[in-house]
Formats: structure tokens, sequence, C-alpha cells
């Protein structure tokens, strides 16, 4: 027999409520505890473990202990600088390789990239006794730039991620553009990259957040106070187990969010087309 058109199914309509029950039940879980953060952050006194979600009585006093009386913005600005330079070097090299690993032919391409994945499967925690070696043997522990060296390297996934929306771009437009006398730099330049912006926008956001959580590696390699990132700072408010700062952690877990919330809209446009598209080609 057959179903009226636009009638639905009684077990599409149960598909349909469980679904929405799996949705608003995930969205609750992920926004409780960011929720609770916003209300402890608001809350005076250091008690974290509220007696309600919604505090008695509001109050700024974390957030103005947190720029008067610590070095916040100064670790913002730290982390901010070294996200940027992170992701830049990043993205160069990962669209250059990927390029290379898409379109010409070299000995050793097809077992590189396979290669690059089986060291990426291992942490960078595992290096950081190599690294500190290297780096002590120059004198460059407690620099930025060698952090900066050290974090820019793990790009190996961006760079399959890349290829294989580079592999989805048309040969003949090379081709084409190789006719009228274009080399293959002016090519990568000139048609690869301006059709891969979307695409490197996303590994730019990935870059971007990995950098600013990452804690391991900077808690090894910086080692003055004024040169901490954001992720170095916020462990100061909680290390201490019998004056733990929970609340003005709080404060500047909310606003530590802001920056990477501001790479993200300034970003959107070419990140939703880049996922789209990312998602179809891969």
């Amino acid at each position: 027999m057959k179903r009226k058109k636009g009638k639905m199914s009684a077990s599409d309509a149960r598909v349909l409520w469980i679904s929405r029950i799996v949705i608003w039940f995930t969205i609750v879980i992920v926004l409780f505890p960011a929720l609770w953060i916003v209300m402890s952050s608001l809350s005076s006194g250091d008690s974290f473990f509220l007696k309600s979600l919604f505090p008695e009585k509001l109050s700024l006093e974390h957030y103005v202990e947190l720029f008067q009386e610590t070095d916040f913005m100064i670790w913002v600005w730290n982390s901010v600088k070294l996200c940027l330079m992170v992701a830049v070097i990043q993205i160069t090299l990962t669209s250059l390789a990927a390029y290379s690993f898409s379109r010409m032919r070299f000995t050793g391409r097809k077992y590189g990239i396979m290669s690059l994945l089986v060291l990426q499967v291992f942490p960078n925690a595992m290096a950081i006794s190599g690294y500190y070696i290297l780096l002590y043997q120059f004198n460059l522990v407690d620099s930025m730039p060698a952090l900066i060296f050290v974090l820019a390297g793990g790009s190996a996934f961006h760079i399959w991620l890349l290829k294989s929306y580079i592999d989805g771009i048309p040969k003949e437009l090379d081709e084409a553009a190789m006719v009228d006398g274009a080399g293959s730099f002016t090519v990568f330049r000139k048609i690869i990259l301006p059709l891969a912006a979307p695409q490197l926008a996303v590994l730019f956001l990935f870059s971007f957040i990995a950098t600013y959580s990452e804690y391991v590696i900077s808690s090894v390699f910086l080692q003055t106070p004024g040169k901490m990132t954001l992720a170095l700072g916020l462990q100061t408010f909680i290390e201490d187990q019998f004056a733990a700062h929970w609340t003005l952690f709080a404060a500047a877990a909310v606003l530590s969010s802001l920056p990477i919330m501001i790479v993200f809209m300034l970003l959107q446009k070419h990140i939703q087309s880049g996922l789209a598209a990312g998602g179809v080609k891969g």
C-alpha cells in the first residue's frame, strides 16, 4: 500500500523524535558547563560550587581583580602572537607541501605523506626531551621563537587534508595556465591558493585553537613569567590546592574564549564553505 505524499510513517516519526531528544540532550550537556562557568565568574567569593545555577547577587569583582592584580592581558597577548605565528607558518608549509604531493611527481611521493601521518600519530609530548636538548645546545630555551619552531612542525594532518582538497581542483586549470606560459609556482599562487582559500581558513582556525590551548610543551620551554601564555597563566590560579581561585579562573576562562570567537567570526564565511567542500571532496 502506497503511503500518502507528505505523510510521515510511524517509524519515521519515532526516529525523528528520538533524534530531537538526542540533539537537545547534547545541547544541554554542552551548554550547562559553559553556563556554570559564566555564573561562577559573576558570583561573589571564591567558592566554585554554587548553591544554585544563578547566584543571588551578580558581581564583576573577579573581572576587576583579573585586570588589576594579574598579568592576564600579557598572557593573552603572548598567546595571540604565538597562535598567529604558528598558524601562518603552518599554513605556508602545509600549502606548499600539499601542492607538491598533489600535483608533482617525485621519488618517494607515494610513501612520503604516509610517513608523515605515521609520525603524527605520536604526540609531540613524546619528543619534548629531544626538543629540549636540541634547543639547550643553541641556548634557545625560554625563547618564544624556539617554541614557535617546535609547535609549527606538527602539520602532517593538515597536509593530508589540504592535499585531498587540492586533488578535487580540476587539473585542466593548471594545464591551461601552463599553456599560457605560467610556471608551477605561478599556478600555485594564482590558481590553487585562491581556490583553496576556504580550506586554508579551516586549517588556520584548527591551528589557532590547538596552539591557543597548548600547555605541556609551553610549560617546559617557557620559564620567564613575562613570556607565559594564557594556558600557563590560568594554571597559576588553581595550582595551589589550599588556595585555588576557581572563580577568578572562571572569569579568565570566559574572557579567554573571546580571541577564538573573534577569529571564527572573521573567517566564518570561508570556514562554512571550506567544511562543506571538504566533506564532499574528502
